[in-house]
């Protein structure tokens, strides 16, 4: 964003120091004008927000959950000021405050609430969305290696709630076969 925004301040610059260059001078009959409001005012402004949107809609369909094979269901439930996750592929195993992922896999996280609207975020893996109790959202994230990524909801519901944050522990191969069998994480 800070590159994005360095790249658009010095456009800006350029096109305003060319404006006094030209001050002086007498414009070329309409010329000069149509380069400005056509060229750089719509067609700039048209290609930037075009990009704009082609990003957008790939990175959040990126988000979306989809069907398939090796995906990782996890069930994540917020309270205050608490979090609980279940596993589909490890039924009746609860962890309080920390939900393990398989590094390298895509999970689809169905998050709600048991008592006010929180958020569940991992800033990175994945956007921000809202755990609401009686509906359940659901999260695509994916961890590209093992590590360990903080969690918190960005969603003011009382006092203390910015520390209600939890970890996602992104496992190698081995290290989630151990987890799913039964560790003792």
């Amino acid at each position: 964003m800070l590159a994005g925004a360095g790249g658009i301040l010095g456009l800006v610059l350029l096109l305003l120091g060319a404006a006094f260059r030209t001050r002086g001078r007498a414009p070329d009959e309409g010329r000069d004008v149509k380069v400005w409001i056509v060229g750089l005012g719509l067609g700039f402004t048209m290609s930037v927000l075009a990009a704009l949107t082609v990003y957008g809609v790939y990175s959040g369909q990126q988000l979306m959950p989809r069907d398939g094979t090796d995906v990782v269901s996890v069930q994540a439930e917020a309270r205050r000021w608490s979090w609980s996750f279940a596993y589909a592929d490890r039924p009746g195993h609860i962890t309080d405050g920390i939900m393990h992922i398989p590094a390298g896999r895509p999970v689809d996280v169905a998050i709600t609430s048991a008592d006010v609207v929180h958020s569940f975020w991992v800033p990175r893996l994945a956007g921000k969305l809202d755990a609401i109790p009686g509906h359940v959202n659901t999260i695509r994230i994916e961890a590209d290696m093992p590590g360990t990524y903080e969690g918190l909801t960005a969603e003011y519901n009382g006092p203390g709630y910015s520390d209600h944050g939890f970890a996602v522990i992104a496992h190698d191969p081995q290290a989630w076969a151990d987890f799913v069998a039964g560790g003792d994480r």
